[in-house]
Formats: C-alpha cells, sequence, structure tokens
C-alpha cells in the first residue's frame, strides 16, 4: 500500500529519528507489516454499565477485524460515556452534555497524540454520537461513525415498552394509579437488551442525522444493536475506509450548509429529539459551517412530520428498520424533494447514488406516513422568542397538545423541588411549570428535565400543564414543554424573574414564549434580583460553566 496513505503514522512507525515511538509500537504488538500500514483509531464509547454502551466493545473487535483484513492496521481505543437514563432525576445529569465536551476533547487528544491516519468511531448513547463527530471534524482525517443501534423493545403483559415507561410509571404510582408491583414489573421489563433507547428519542434522532449528514454509512442509523444487519455494518467498515483513506475523503469534505439543510429534515420528517438542535448548532460551530437557531425555524416551517414515532406517535426505531430503514426513509425525501441529493458521504458515493441501489419503503406500512397525509404539515421543532427568550427557546410540538397554552406559572428553582410538587399534587391543571437555574452555567450542565415531565404525564396532566425550563429534555419527553430558554436564569434572563401567580403564553403559531408583565413590573424585579454564585467551585463541572456557551450557540465550549 502507497506510504501516502500514511499521512500521519509515518512520522511515528517510519522515521528514524522516532526510534522511541518505533519500538514502543513494537512493544504493542505491531509486526513489520502493521507499520508499513496506515494506522486506523477505532474508538468505541464502552463501557459495561448502560445498555446503550455494553455491547460496543464486542462491535470494536468486529470492526478491528474488518479494518485489518482490508490492509490497514486497526488500533482499539476508548472514551467514556454518561447514560442519561440512568443519571435523570439526579445531580449526576449534570454529566451528561459536559461528556459531549469531555468525548471529543479525548479523542482528539489520543489521535493527536499517535498519529493515527484515519477514524472510526462507536457511540452508543445520545451524547456519543455528536461528542464523537466533532472530534471527527476537529481532526479532519478520513473517518466513519458506527452507530451501536437501536435496543429491542420491552414486553411485559400484552404491552410494548421502553425506557420512557417506568418514568411514566412513576408518575402513575404517584397518582395511585399503579401499585408498587406494576411499577417494578415495568422497571424489569423495559430494557431486555444491548442498545441505545428505541423510541426516536435523542440517540436515534442523532444516528439518524449524523447518517443524512453523509458521516455514517447507509442503514447504520436504523440497525438493531443485535444481529445480522450490524454485524454486516461492522465487516464492511475495511473496505470503506481504504476508500476514504484512497480518496482521503475528510470530514470537511463532506460537510456542506446543503448536509446540515439535510440532517435538519430527516429529524423533522421523524419528529426527533429536541436535542438536535443542541447538536447540530455545536457539530456546525465545530465545522464552521454558519448555521442558526433561524435557520433551524426556517427549514421546520417547510418540513412536515411524518413518522408515527414514539414518544408522540405508535412505534420504534426497530419498526423503521423492518420497513426499510432510514435509507428508506430518505429515498422517499428525495422523490418529494426533501433532501439534497448531490451531498458526498463516506461511501464516496453522493446521497443520490447511494440511494439508487437501495429499496424503498416497505410497501403497505404505516410508520412513515405518505406527505399527503403528514402527521403535522409542519415541523414540530418551533424556535421561539418573546420576553422569556429573547435569545431562543425550543419546544417540541407534536400537533396533539394545541398550539398555544396560557397558565399560571408555578416556579422551582431546581428539578427537585418540582419533581416532590408534582409528587405531593401542588402542581395542578392550568399550571405552567417553570423550571430555573438549571442551564448549561446555572446548573451547571443543563440536565434534562425527563422526569418531572414524565411525572406529570404519569399523572394525567399531559394536556393541562406546560413546562418550561432553561434547562432541556430527553428526547422521551413529550407534552407542552419548552426548554433552552436564553437567556437562562443564571445569566439574568427573564426566566430568573418570574413568580408564581404570573401569566405566561406560550404560543407555537407566532413562535412566542411570553411572561405577561409589564415593562414597568420588569425592571422593578430587575432592580432586586442577585446573580447566584455558582454551584460548583472546582471540577469539570466548574471548567464547563466558565467555558460553556449559551444553549442557542450550541453550549460548545471553544468558541
Amino acid at each position: 500500500m502507497s506510504n501516502n496513505l500514511k499521512k500521519y503514522s509515518s512520522l511515528v512507525s517510519q522515521t528514524d529519528t522516532q526510534a522511541g515511538s518505533m519500538a514502543m509500537l513494537y512493544g504493542a504488538g505491531l509486526t513489520e507489516q502493521d507499520m508499513q500500514q496506515p494506522f486506523v483509531g477505532i474508538c468505541s464509547n464502552w463501557y459495561e454499565g448502560n445498555p446503550c454502551n455494553r455491547h460496543l466493545r464486542d462491535l470494536a473487535t468486529k470492526i478491528r477485524a474488518s479494518v485489518r483484513a482490508a490492509g490497514l492496521t486497526g488500533l482499539e481505543f476508548n472514551t467514556i460515556g454518561v447514560s442519561d437514563g440512568i443519571s435523570n432525576g439526579t445531580e449526576g445529569m449534570r454529566y451528561s452534555l459536559v461528556s459531549r465536551e469531555i468525548i471529543a476533547d479525548s479523542i482528539e487528544a489520543v489521535m493527536g497524540a499517535h498519529y493515527y491516519d484515519a477514524l472510526v468511531t462507536i457511540p452508543g448513547c445520545d451524547k456519543n454520537m455528536p461528542g464523537s463527530v466533532m472530534a471527527m471534524i476537529r481532526l479532519n482525517r478520513p473517518s466513519l461513525m458506527v452507530y451501536g443501534g437501536t435496543i429491542a423493545t420491552g414486553h411485559w403483559d400484552g404491552r410494548t415498552l421502553d425506557i420512557v415507561s417506568p418514568f411514566e410509571a412513576l408518575g402513575k404510582k404517584y397518582a395511585g394509579n399503579i401499585e408498587a408491583a406494576e411499577l417494578y414489573a415495568i422497571i424489569r421489563h423495559a430494557c431486555p437488551g444491548p442498545g441505545a433507547c428505541g423510541g426516536m428519542y435523542t440517540a436515534n434522532t442523532m444516528s439518524s442525522a449524523i447518517e443524512a449528514l453523509g458521516l455514517s454509512l447507509p442503514y447504520s442509523a436504523s440497525n438493531p444493536a443485535v444481529g445480522e444487519a450490524k454485524e454486516k455494518e461492522c465487516a464492511a467498515v475495511g473496505p470503506a475506509m481504504k476508500i476514504l483513506l484512497e480518496k482521503d475523503l475528510k470530514p470537511l469534505d463532506i460537510l456542506t450548509r446543503e448536509s446540515f439543510e439535510n440532517a435538519l429534515r430527516l429529524v423533522t420528517v421523524l419528529g426527533g429529539s429536541t436535542n438536535a438542535v443542541l447538536h447540530l448548532l455545536a457539530i456546525a460551530r465545530t465545522a464552521r459551517i454558519p448555521l442558526s437557531m433561524n435557520d433551524i425555524k426556517a427549514i421546520s416551517k417547510k418540513t412536515p412530520v411524518l413518522a408515527d414515532l414514539k414518544p408522540s406517535g405508535k412505534y420504534h426505531m426497530e419498526n423503521v428498520h423492518d420497513v426499510g430503514g432510514v435509507p428508506a426513509v430518505m429515498k422517499y425525501m428525495l422523490s418529494e424533494k426533501l433532501l439534497h441529493g448531490d451531498s458526498m458521504t463516506v461511501t464516496g458515493k453522493t446521497i443520490a447514488e447511494n440511494l439508487a441501489e437501495l429499496p424503498s419503503l416497505t410497501e403497505g406500512q404505516t410508520v412513515v406516513l405518505p406527505i399527503d397525509r403528514p402527521i403535522q404539515a409542519t415541523g414540530h421543532l418551533r424556535i421561539l422568542g418573546g420576553n422569556l427568550a429573547e435569545g431562543g427557546a425550543v419546544a417540541k410540538i407534536s400537533g396533539k397538545e394545541g398550539q398555544k397554552f396560557e397558565g399560571t406559572a408555578i416556579v422551582f428553582d431546581n428539578e427537585f423541588d418540582c419533581i416532590a410538587a408534582i409528587r405531593s399534587g401542588e402542581v395542578q391543571a392550568g399550571h405552567v411549570v417553570v423550571i430555573r437555574y438549571e442551564g448549561p452555567k446555572g446548573a451547571p450542565g443543563m440536565p434534562e428535565m425527563l422526569v418531572p415531565t414524565s411525572a406529570i404525564m404519569g399523572r394525567g396532566l399531559g394536556s393541562s400543564v406546560a413546562l418550561i425550563t432553561d434547562g432541556r429534555f430527553s428526547g422521551g419527553t413529550h407534552g407542552f414543554v419548552v426548554g433552552h430558554v436564553t437567556p437562562e436564569a443564571y445569566d439574568g434572563g427573564l426566566i430568573a424573574l418570574v413568580k408564581n401567580g404570573d401569566r405566561i403564553t406560550i404560543d407555537a403559531e407566532n413562535n412566542e414564549l411570553v411572561a405577561n408583565l409589564s415593562e414597568a413590573e420588569i425592571a422593578e424585579r430587575r432592580k432586586n434580583w442577585v446573580k447566584p454564585a455558582l454551584k460548583v467551585k472546582n471540577g469539570v463541572l466548574y471548567k464547563y460553566a466558565k467555558q460553556v456557551s449559551s444553549a442557542s450557540d450550541g453550549c460548545v465550549t471553544d468558541l
């Protein structure tokens, strides 16, 4: 193989002045042949304590074998992950979004230090994916991402379950509608094995978005975590990496403004997570491709929701796989002029060229509806302004909640007080729940509010209570909810000044989030507001709070 494919690794494997480097590599078990071949870093987010990640080491082993069979030298390494499902509702959730930056930093550090020529990332849980892609972009070496895959649905007592089921069952128990034994049965059967949370929650949203960006092989986003499809994908990685190296095709050769439009349109068609806004803004900033909240608003206005997927719909990602997978959805979108078909991908072909060879959606399927019978004619991701969100906020409006909600504020300075109030029955129909000081700086770490929103749904208040926060939401959240409120409370946004009893209007038709207060009243309250101290004084959360940008800028730490 030509040495020009060893643009980086030749320095440490073939240069006499790097005698120590070569000695270490031989000591690590490399052969003479290995030293002559391009070095491919194979990074998984494996760790044992989470279903999304527990199988990733096995996938890495299969990918390493494929890479080596293609005449490349595969070298495995690991980075971290944080389980949102485990940490939600605890102080540990503050580390979740922070982990995205740690993942990007750690992959960049290993690849940069060891002069690997190319990169395969193998993420599982949701922050794993944008973190991996941000590292791929920073390094800008031939790279692709292999998604760990979606979990199978759980089953109990004739019901189909997923990770959101126990969260909502807990709300039902608070309301006295189920007993502890039923709650425990749901807990035991919700997650039957390896794979990321099965609805169109953040992990499956981001895997789909990244496939549409062109950074994964076709079907990666919808292949189940366990089974022949994912094994075939792993076996295809070696040949794909060889093509990428030979073409010197890198992430910044693939990513364009049109790539991000493709990703956002697919996220909208699938009814994906609000976290996609945060992560795609961050990925675009890393790639230095202009993308703003207003751009996302414009794309959402022109794109329908077609997939009947959880959390608001009926189906899971395994059902998408059964009817043709993400490529079949994209093929339908291309036929309806909802995609830029000339965007490049890691196959070395354009999206249109990839899709031309692949089958369409299964005839008669009901998972993805036709464009003339959409679930919603315009997008579910709404970018709101107004006096409560002068820097923007993100709402997820599926159409089932209605388009407008006006109610009375009930205010909490953290999610835990809110959870206690929902449990005690203090939160009532007609309330707009306000959870503040949960932003990227104020929390710090911008945790998800899945436990409060699930408790609201479980109590049967989903259609009569709204919730706004400067934190964010799980992809499993549904109901009338608004997150990513900026400026956040810690920075003195109006959300910091709201009091119990204030009237708040959420208007998804006019894209406004408004506290019905006079300018004089706002000015008076602002005079009396005191900026709180940071909740942390050292460690990674402190560093994050000191560096992080606002949610409207993607919560990046290197602007």
